[in-house]
Parts: structure tokens; sequence; C-alpha cells
């Protein structure tokens, strides 16, 4: 112990070294740890002070084409094993991971960022990713049909896709793994992943406990890399694989979806969002703002699904923005791993320019600043929970993923022009409407283009709903019944009588 830390403070500062020393750091192929080619490897940082936690395994693309080759090896064997049996490793997965939540939701704090609650909380989702397509997996059904015209019968079945490639991001690095590798695995399909680089660690455990659970070597691959063009395209061009699926950027996703074309890969691509929230006059102004600081505040406002543009009805949008600039004003913003903490640091010094730059254009634009707005002196990469009122939509901010704690209100006078605003967007991943009108509830939900629409509430994600959007924010869908058909191919059998 040093002479300037409390006794509470070195403890604390020990058992994190403690979890970042016990986690794994190499990459997972064929059911062995293994170093990358040379021994390369990358610093993963604390985006709370950007000093270095470790070093960790950088793979080449020699190390992808391995995990590949591993992955289709196991696809015959692992598409043979019963339903039951892949529900069972998912099961003891799920359980696993609640043995160990503390020591995962400490590591995913140090490499991310979130507090140690929410870091807690999203463990939490990730585990029922498991658990709901562990019960998915003994109910892939087909069919059997007489044939219209007689004398011949048609059977309808249901088998896994083969080998897939997984690209996970940062922001949630349990969750979007686990909301892939989950219905993957419930289908029989053997899979290689790549982490974000921000975030390599939380992965790396997870598939450790995947392989306690009893997942056989080379059916879950790790390959964690600062070159990940270079890693992954390869492995798409390659035409070993059959399925693609990433949550990342609009921008990352039309690369891909060109690589994927030419071997024809089935794709499912989470992309960016820009989530309007509509506030109308109806609406319990209370309720309302809870559920616009847990659309936008979750994970930092790092999220896909946070609420970017929050459309307040011009009679209540003075008392709706002082009501949430003091409750955004009081969240106290520190390390994740402090006592108390309810906004930790963005994941890097990129994204934190981004942030305040996009208030600066706001204000310059005649936005007002509530509360917030100052980009913090000192180490890490914080920015404090921001509120600005009267944002015109000529703004950046009305356009761009704002990708971290800030709140921008812009208002509006009539149902009609708060749709044309919500819609007035390339993306179309989520919206939220608060009102007490079930007709206009209704009316609204169905006119907003998006994949998913939260009435009254701020967080629409579950497992057992589908998650995805329409027009540039993706293709396909995650969680719910319709997951694991991402990883199922349809066969017709015929036979004539």
């Amino acid at each position: 112990m040093t002479a300037d830390r409390t006794p509470q403070e070195a403890a604390g500062s020990d058992t994190q070294r403690e979890v970042i020393d016990a986690a794994p750091k190499q990459l997972f192929i064929a059911g062995r740890w293994v170093d990358a080619n040379e021994s390369a490897t990358f610093e993963v940082r604390d985006p709370s002070t950007g000093e270095a936690l470790c070093n960790v395994a950088d793979a080449s693309p020699a190390d992808g084409r391995a995990a590949l080759d591993a992955a289709v090896a196991a696809q015959p064997g692992f598409a043979a094993q019963s339903p039951r049996a892949r529900a069972d490793m998912l099961t003891r997965a799920f359980e696993l991971i609640h043995e160990r939540i503390d020591e995962l939701a400490l590591l995913m704090t140090l490499e991310m960022g979130k507090p140690v609650a929410e870091a807690r909380g999203e463990i939490t989702y990730a585990a029922e990713f498991l658990r709901h397509f562990a019960g998915e997996a003994v109910r892939i059904n087909g069919g059997y049909q007489v044939a219209p015209a007689g004398g011949a019968r048609f059977l309808v079945a249901r088998q896994p896709v083969g080998p897939c490639l997984l690209i996970t991001p940062w922001n949630f690095p349990l969750a979007m793994g686990t909301r892939k590798i989950g219905p993957a695995l419930a289908a029989g399909c053997t899979s290689v992943i790549k982490p974000a680089q921000q975030t390599p660690l939380s992965m790396l455990a997870f598939v450790d406990i995947l392989r306690e659970a009893g997942v056989p070597d080379g059916v879950v691959n790790v390959v964690t890399t600062t070159a990940a063009n270079g890693v992954m395209e390869p492995l798409i061009r390659s035409g070993l694989a059959r399925k693609l699926s990433f949550t990342g950027s609009t921008k990352v996703g039309k690369i891909l979806l060109e690589q994927s074309a030419e071997h024809v890969l089935r794709t499912s691509m989470e992309l960016g969002g820009n989530a309007p929230l509509l506030v109308f006059e109806d609406a319990d102004v209370d309720e309302a703002v809870e559920g616009a600081l847990a659309a936008k505040m979750r994970n930092m406002g790092e999220a896909c699904t946070a609420a970017n543009r929050i459309l307040v009805h011009e009679s209540i949008i003075d008392a709706f923005g002082e009501k949430l600039a003091k409750k955004m004003a009081a969240m106290p913003v520190g390390r994740g791993t402090d006592d108390g903490v309810k906004v930790g640091p963005l994941i890097d010094d990129v994204a934190q320019r981004k942030v305040s730059e996009l208030v600066a254009d706001a204000v310059e634009q005649g936005a007002e600043v509530l509360t917030g707005g100052e980009t913090p002196t000192g180490g890490g990469y914080f920015y404090p929970p921001t509120v600005l009122t009267r944002v015109p939509r000529s703004a950046r901010m009305a356009n761009e993923e704002i990708f971290g704690p800030v709140a921008p209100l812009t208002p509006f006078s009539t149902e009609d022009e708060a749709v044309e605003a919500a819609n007035d967007t390339e993306f179309g991943l989520v919206s939220f409407v608060f009102t007490n009108d079930l007709r206009r509830a209704l009316r609204v939900s169905e006119a907003l283009e998006t994949g998913m629409v939260g009435i009254n509430q701020g967080v629409v994600s579950n497992p057992a709903a589908p998650f995805g959007g329409v027009k540039q924010s993706g293709l396909g869908r995650e969680g719910g019944s319709v997951g694991i058909d991402e990883f199922l191919e349809t066969k017709y059998v015929g036979i004539a009588l």
C-alpha cells in the first residue's frame, strides 16, 4: 500500500489488478489458448485514466484463417449434436455467468468505463440471451404437407447455416456477444468472433466460460486484433464462412455487405441509429423525463438505441427541459469503480472530441445550454451530462449519432410535424413516444419508420423481443423467437409416392 492511498483504495486497486491478471489474453482457437503470430500484442486501456490495463494478443490474417479453419472442421460434428445437448451447454453458461458476475462486471468496467452497477445490469441482460436461446434450441421445427395435386409429400427441415463470422462492438462488450453466440450455438453453428479492440477482455472471459460449459473444441473461436479489416476481409471472401453478423456503424456495415456479396453470405446487420423521442402535450411530464433519462443515459449515451433527438411539444418544452436538466446535473460523474458514480467516461479521446464538437456546433446555431456543455480538464475521457434546448434541425447532432451524455431538445407544434421530423433521417432503429392518448400512440407508432417503438418507456431491449432496424439501421433481427432464424436454412424435400 502506498502512502497516498487509504486501505479501502488499496484493497480496491488490488482487486482490480487481480481481475485483470486472471483474465485470458490470448487467442482462442480450436479449443486452445494460443499466442498470436510472432507473439504480437496490443494495449487495452482504462478510459477513465487513459492508462494501459494489460496487453492482449494481436491476431494476424493467418491467425484469423486458423480460427475459421477450426470452425469449419468442427461444423459437421456440432450440427449433428442433439438440440438438448446444445441447450444444456447454453444453460450451463448462463449459470456460470451469474456465478462470476462480480468479476465480470469489474472487468467490463475497467476496460469500457461504465459504472459497475450498470455493468452488472448488462451481464444479467447478456446471460438472458443464453437462457432464451437454450429454449429456442429445442423448438426448431419443420413441416409435413400433402402436395396440393396429390402424388407427393413435402418435408420442410431447418438446418444450421454453417460457420459464422461474428463481429461485436465495444459499447456492450458482453451482451452484443451473447446476442449472436446464443442463437448460433442453439442453431448448431460454429463461429469465429472478433470483439472490438477497445474491449476484448469481456469476450475472452466469456469464451472461457463457454469452454467450461462444455462447448466442443473449434465450435467457438475468438480473434482479437487491431487490424480488423486485414483479418476479417479474407475470412469473409474465403467462401468458407456462410454467415456474417455485425454490430457497428453503418459506414463499416456497408463495406462488409460489399465483401459478403462475393460469396453471397447470409448477413445480419445492426447498424447506426438516430433515435427520436417524441413528447406530446398530453404526456405525463415526470414520466416522460424519467423515460428520456433512461433512453439517453444508458451506457453514458453510448448506445445505438440512445435518444438522439428529443422532440418536445412547444407548450411543455420549458418545464420538460428544466426537470430533465435538474436530474442530469445531479448524476455523479467519475470512474466506474467508485461508489455512487452514475456516469463513467466515454470510450476514448476521439469520442470525447466528437461530443464536444457536436455541442459547440449546436450552440453556435442557437441552442441554449441548460446544464453541462463543457469538456472537463484532467485525466480520462469524461463529458458531463448535458441538456441543450431549442436545438435547430440543421445542427449536426440532429443528423449524427451523438454517442454521449447529451440530450438535445427541439420543439414542435403538431403531431404531423413531430412525425415528419422523426422520420427525417436515413436511420430507423428505434423511436420512443410519450403520450396518454391511446389512439395517438397507435397512430404515431404505425407512422414512425423504425424497427422498434417504445410507448411511454425509454428502454425497449429485451432478449425475448426482436431487435433490429429498417432503412440504413440494418438488416435482420436479433433476439426473440425470430433471432434463431438468422442462423438457420430452410430445406424442402419432395417425396413422390
